[in-house]
């Protein structure tokens, strides 16, 4: 029984205790007048109601790799708790951010077996379980924040979760985009040409491989947390990262351009385990709208974090913003290489994005 559950059952049996001492047809009240105690007598209100059914309270925990200031937890992570919370149906989250839960891979395998109920993960993570999965951190894959929305939120979708969950038991939930990646380098980067003979800094992901490889880039594996020192000391010629990471590492103080080629969106996909079935229909509900609403307003967050940053770096000069990139010629480089060396099943995917592009 929970916490409410017994409260409610005490205060229960408190009222049927008293009741017991009355002698169940009227009330009594006395009265003191001039003349003396006067005694009157009122019928008793023999109307009842039933209780209300209370949700059982549960307490589910939600992990992330990300630090509180950004946008995946602000209006990611944190919305869903608000959210979910308001809907007072029993649930409370709590939230472990920052990889204190471990990092991704760890994460993934704790969704699975039960020991995390909700987690916030990249795609390219996901798919070291469910290859297709490669698919959605694919490049040029999608347009826009609006075409990852559409395609999450539609039945576009459909047969990515359910593969997903057939394969690990654990469900998708929903879906934002927190950023385009652009490149850094010490040059300008408009075509993939200018890609030839610098040594560009990837994530160690096959994902991100694959796409280096797709763009023609020379890929040099680096964790994020060396990447600023491998930029000082020139182990690496450039980078690409969301605006909003390059920014926090401070990478404009070793890059001189920025060139704006939005060549991958930076998802991050709402997992949940096997708790998910032991919920209510309300509390799933709850979870749900709470996902939902995060979906809309994370994005809006991440892009206005982006105007931010890059108003300062024009204010300040900090590092020369390069507008003009050519995305059509590093598309069509793109495209027919990931054709090539997707997958049937990750084709598949693949179309089913497309698709929602309308």
């Amino acid at each position: 029984m929970s916490k409410r559950s017994r409260v409610f059952a005490l205060m229960l049996a408190m009222v049927m205790v008293l009741a017991a001492c009355g002698n169940g047809s009227e009330t009594t009240t006395t009265t003191s007048g001039g003349g003396g105690d006067t005694t009157t007598t009122a019928p008793s209100d023999t109307t009842t109601t039933e209780a209300a059914p209370t949700e059982e309270e549960v307490e589910l925990v939600l992990a992330h790799s990300y630090q509180d200031n950004q946008p995946q937890v602000r209006c990611g992570a944190f919305v869903i708790k608000e959210v979910a919370e308001g809907e007072n149906v029993g649930l409370t989250i709590e939230i472990f951010g920052a990889s204190t839960l471990g990092g991704d891979a760890a994460r993934i395998e704790s969704v699975i077996s039960g020991d995390i109920d909700i987690d916030i993960q990249g795609a390219s993570a996901l798919a070291s379980v469910y290859a297709p999965m490669t698919v959605v951190d694919g490049a040029f894959v999608f347009d826009d924040s609006e075409h990852l929305y559409n395609y999450f939120s539609s039945d576009a979708s459909k047969a990515l979760k359910d593969g997903f969950y057939e394969a690990t038991g654990v469900r998708i939930l929903g879906a934002w985009n927190t950023g385009a990646r652009q490149f850094t380098a010490n040059k300008p980067i408009r075509e993939p040409a200018d890609l030839e003979g610098l040594r560009m800094r990837f994530p160690p992901s096959p994902t991100f491989l694959l796409n280096a490889a797709a763009m023609g880039a020379n890929a040099v594996e680096v964790a994020y947390e060396e990447l600023y020192l491998a930029l000082q000391q020139g182990t690496v010629d450039g980078q690409e990262n969301p605006l909003v990471n390059i920014y926090a590492i401070n990478l404009a103080e070793v890059q001189d351009y920025i060139s704006l080629s939005s060549h991958q969106l930076s998802s991050n996909l709402v997992i949940m385990g096997q708790k998910w079935d032991q919920l209510s229909p309300a509390q799933q509900a709850a979870i749900q709208k709470g996902v939902d609403e995060a979906m809309i307003r994370e994005p809006e967050c991440a892009a206005e974090d982006e105007e931010s940053i890059l108003q300062e770096w024009r204010d300040n000069g900090a590092i020369e913003i390069i507008d003009d990139v050519n995305r059509e010629a590093f598309r069509e480089k793109v495209e027919p290489y990931l054709r090539e060396n997707f997958t049937d099943e990750q084709i598949e995917v693949l179309e089913a994005i497309r698709s929602a592009a309308e």
